[in-house]
């Protein structure tokens, strides 16, 4: 690329924009005029630089950062409709999905995961991270996997990450026979090193196995961890533990951790502190723990989602994900991370104003994964999207297209 099509491809000026000051790494220096949480202007880019200009009249659009999914589930979803015998707990869902997986064919699930990935994509989603079932008794990687890391060089030219993370047992991940070959395929294809840990007996051995290899490989990890309400799982504990014995400096995301919402205070505060020392951060998944967690043949007098408030006042890094959608776990859903959000909102109690909360899919969950923030004022134009829509609760709500910007630009179609 010669530097006259870099200037070309990377100049715009665009009227009557809206900017949340929470997507901006320097909102004072960006310029513009401060509105309901977000600076509004005009849109001026050039090279690597960008900026709002002040001008008359009201804002007509919003530009963001594309989107972040930090937890979804490629490989099972859209398989409700063959899925007959679902509803129930943790443990009914995962029994329901393992029936379904004699249907796993090749062509099943490239079809499925596609259309997924593709629903992510068209969301506005640029940065994406999908896990995969991993049996690490069979040496060979599951077949989904195969998929993942084919999909993810599929759509890497658009611009777009896609994540393959390795879902584990974590008692599996305590034999180091059987977890160095899997820590060391997940290196080999790029990915990550993910285990399930839902009161194991072994689960501290398989943790510090985990940390152990992702030290060793330079590999993320990614926990799903303490998916239930009894106050005596402590998943959570062992991982922050583990983290800070051993130093560990590497990227860590602990999605659900349902359990502290049963926890008193106390140890809730102990343990935001503990995350918060190495920067692990938690994902809250709000669709699948809703729909889980605290079943007790009534209507839950339990939420089952992990106390995103405490955390994050703590200083530990708080992300929303979307999990499951339309599969044993969860049977309805989108893949659409401003829905996760809009239903994290109401079951956590997340207040106006709300674009506060947009770095939970944005720049807090892409650094989650291990990877830059990206904000308005720092991102490539290609990473930015724009949509018709000033306000975050529309945003949220009516979900409005998300357009990548970049084609918009410099002769491309023209913005209302």
């Amino acid at each position: 690329m010669t530097t006259q099509q870099y200037a070309v491809e990377t100049s715009c000026e665009i009227p009557g924009v809206a900017v949340p000051e929470a997507l901006l790494a320097n909102p004072q220096s960006f310029g513009g005029v401060q509105l309901g949480g977000c600076r509004v202007g005009t849109f001026r880019s050039s090279g690597d630089q960008a900026e709002l200009r002040a001008a008359d009249g009201s804002p007509r659009r919003m530009i963001l950062p594309r989107l972040v999914e930090t937890h979804v589930h490629l490989d099972k979803c859209h398989t409700i409709d063959r899925c007959h015998d679902v509803g129930g707990d943790l443990a009914a869902a995962s029994a329901a999905q393992r029936r379904d997986k004699a249907l796993w064919t090749r062509d099943d699930l490239e079809t499925r995961m596609r259309r997924g990935l593709e629903e992510l994509i068209a969301a506005g989603c640029g940065t994406i991270r999908t896990h995969i079932d991993w049996d690490a008794r069979d040496p060979t990687p599951p077949l989904a996997w195969e998929i993942a890391i084919d999909l993810a060089a599929e759509v890497a030219p658009r611009g777009i990450i896609l994540q393959a993370a390795a879902l584990v047992g974590i008692d599996d991940m305590a034999d180091p026979a059987i977890a160095e070959p899997v820590a060391r395929r997940v290196a080999q294809d790029g990915g990550v090193l993910g285990g399930f840990v839902l009161g194991h007996p072994q689960r501290l051995e398989g943790i510090s196995q985990m940390f152990a290899l992702a030290a060793r490989f330079g590999l993320p990890l990614d926990f799903h961890v303490d998916e239930g309400l009894d106050p005596t799982l402590d998943g959570l504990d062992l991982i922050a533990q583990t983290a800070n014995e051993m130093r560990h400096q590497g990227p860590v995301l602990c999605g659900h951790a349902c359990a502290l919402a049963v926890r008193p205070p106390k140890d809730v505060a102990r343990v935001a502190d503990d995350l918060a020392e190495t920067g692990i951060a938690v994902a809250m998944l709000p669709t699948t723990n809703l729909y889980l967690q605290g079943r007790g043949g009534g209507t839950p007098r339990q939420r089952g989602v992990t106390m995103v408030r405490e955390l994050a006042a703590r200083g530990v890094p708080v992300v929303v994900g979307t999990d499951n959608v339309r599969d044993a776990f969860c049977p309805i859903g989108v893949h659409d991370p401003r829905l996760s959000l809009m239903i994290a909102s109401l079951a956590a109690h997340l207040d106006p104003p709300l674009a506060d909360h947009l770095p939970m899919i944005t720049t807090t969950a892409r650094q989650a994964l291990g990877l830059p923030p990206q904000t308005v004022d720092t991102a490539p134009l290609d990473q930015l999207v724009i949509c018709d829509t000033t306000d975050v609760a529309s945003l949220l709500s009516d979900r409005p297209q998300l357009h990548p910007l970049a084609p918009h630009l410099n002769g491309g179609p023209p913005l209302g």
